[in-house]
């Protein structure tokens, strides 16, 4: 990692990835929620799962804001009933940067090269600590969901 003043006299520090590894000293990992289903799946951004994971493997805890909005009391199996959006391909296999003061896009692989871009990955339950509603903290489980939420159960 490079520090550098940018132009607003600031230290800039770039980091490509959140780290969560012992030498972080992470305590607590809290990511939103895009969409929530009855049975404990959650949808986020790619790049949530691998995270769950890590924080799984270094004892942080992994909570998650979910309010009641972003959980479909009408679906019970996510992973079945839910399709993942596909984005273009082109979002990974292309960069735009600066070229001799010009901003031009570059390939980063052959062509004719296949790539999978998808908007979202799924968490499962079993790598989260629990659930931040608006109501409360409930544990990340169909039970606790329902008990949490029985006004809104059809």
């Amino acid at each position: 990692m490079q520090t550098s003043d940018f132009d607003y006299h600031l230290p800039l520090e770039f980091i490509a990835q959140t780290p969560i590894e012992p030498r972080h000293n992470s305590r607590l990992l809290v990511m939103r929620c895009d969409l929530g289903t009855l049975e404990d799946s959650q949808f986020y951004k790619i790049g949530t799962y691998l995270k769950a994971l890590a924080a799984h493997d270094n004892n942080v805890p992994f909570y998650v804001l979910m309010p009641s909005s972003s959980i479909d009391f009408g679906l019970y199996d996510g992973q079945k009933e839910i399709l993942i959006e596909e984005r273009d391909p082109e979002e990974v296999t292309s960069v735009r940067g600066l070229y001799r003061g010009e901003v031009i896009p570059a390939r980063i692989c052959p062509d004719g090269t296949r790539a999978g871009n998808w908007g979202f990955d799924i968490t499962p339950a079993s790598l989260v600590t629990g659930f931040i509603t608006e109501r409360g903290i409930c544990s990340a489980d169909e039970n606790s969901i329902k008990e949490m939420f029985s006004d809104k159960i059809k």
